[in-house]
């Protein structure tokens, strides 16, 4: 199924929506918000599942036409998001642009770090910056959204617990980071609230997709207007979904509407694109000695979206202008 949230207050109101992404319904007799929905997900889920059903039938009551401009995040607020970096080849490339060995740890034991839960942008939503230089850049990644997850949990224990998978971009202010890095304690002000995809899906909507606990399809991504990258979600990951989940739990339980990233999608064959800017700047430098692609710049557009096999859009797009905050 497919559930998403209007905007209101801070929490959204959750809806279900169709398969096509073209109509919804309220699923406030069910559950207020998704958050309400995940808490309670073993009792909520059937009801909403059959509520996808009717809607899909055109039997739901109360069915509305769907508008992305009225949607907040599916989950507008998280008690936890945690993102990776599973995708080594981009990792090497940011490596090798500065002649930085890659550290052998790093393909056994997952890159990861806490970041913004208090507040995500809905899909139409303007990605506010105070300035352009911050080096404005996306990141196309995909998360997944658990239950509970017990402290020390199995990766088997851990993929049971992922219940939605969607899309995020994972704006970040790339010339803040190296001297947040250089004091040794990680980000803060270089990674700013993110932008989450239309609607959240169970894993089932990926049908063959979702195999091995990664989604096996091409996260494209354009900026204004131009294409921009279509890596494939499914290649050169080093950890899955489980895996990454399990790392987040091993030194503490995950709350239901835990979000956990995958990091940027990277593939080994460059002609696939990028997903961020900054591996294109670091392809750049590789190759020519220095970046020639600029950083995103104020009233610049990004979007993102993933197809299934039949070219439709299953999470619904990401399209975002980048403003003066």
């Amino acid at each position: 199924m497919k559930l998403g949230s209007l905007k209101k207050g801070r929490d959204g109101e959750l809806i279900v929506v169709n398969r096509e992404l073209t109509q919804a319904v309220k699923a406030t007799g069910i559950a207020a918000t998704m958050q309400q929905a995940l808490d309670d997900w073993q009792s909520v889920a059937p009801r909403l599942e059959a509520l996808y059903e009717e809607l899909n039938a055109g039997k739901a009551g109360g069915a509305f036409a769907l508008r992305f401009e009225d949607l907040a995040a599916p989950l507008p607020r998280a008690y936890e998001f945690v993102d990776g970096s599973a995708y080594l080849p981009h990792v090497e490339r940011v490596r090798k642009a500065r002649n930085a060995e890659v550290p052998e740890s790093f393909y056994s034991d997952p890159l990861m770090y806490q970041a913004v839960s208090a507040g995500f942008y809905g899909p139409r939503d303007a990605v506010k910056v105070p300035s352009e230089d911050y080096g404005i850049d996306l990141e196309a990644e995909i998360v997944v959204i658990t239950g509970d997850v017990p402290m020390h949990a199995s990766v088997e224990e851990a993929g049971r617990g992922i219940l939605l998978v969607g899309l995020v971009n994972d704006v970040s202010l790339r010339n803040l980071i190296p001297g947040e890095l250089a004091k040794g304690f990680g980000f803060l002000q270089s990674k700013p609230r993110s932008a989450l995809s239309p609607v959240f899906v169970t894993p089932d909507e990926l049908g063959d997709a979702w195999r091995d606990f990664k989604v096996h399809l091409p996260l494209r991504s354009w900026i204004n207007g131009e294409w921009f990258g279509e890596p494939e979600a499914g290649v050169d990951m080093q950890f899955n979904f489980a895996e990454l989940v399990a790392h987040a739990a091993r030194t503490r339980p995950l709350g239901a509407g835990t979000i956990v990233g995958s990091g940027t999608i990277a593939n080994q064959d460059e002609s696939k694109g990028a997903s961020c800017l900054a591996e294109k700047r670091m392809l750049e430098i590789i190759r020519d000695g220095k970046p020639s692609t600029p950083f995103m710049k104020f009233g610049d557009r990004v979007k993102i979206e993933m197809l299934d096999g039949n070219g439709k859009s299953i999470f619904g797009s990401i399209e975002q202008v980048i403003e003066r905050a």
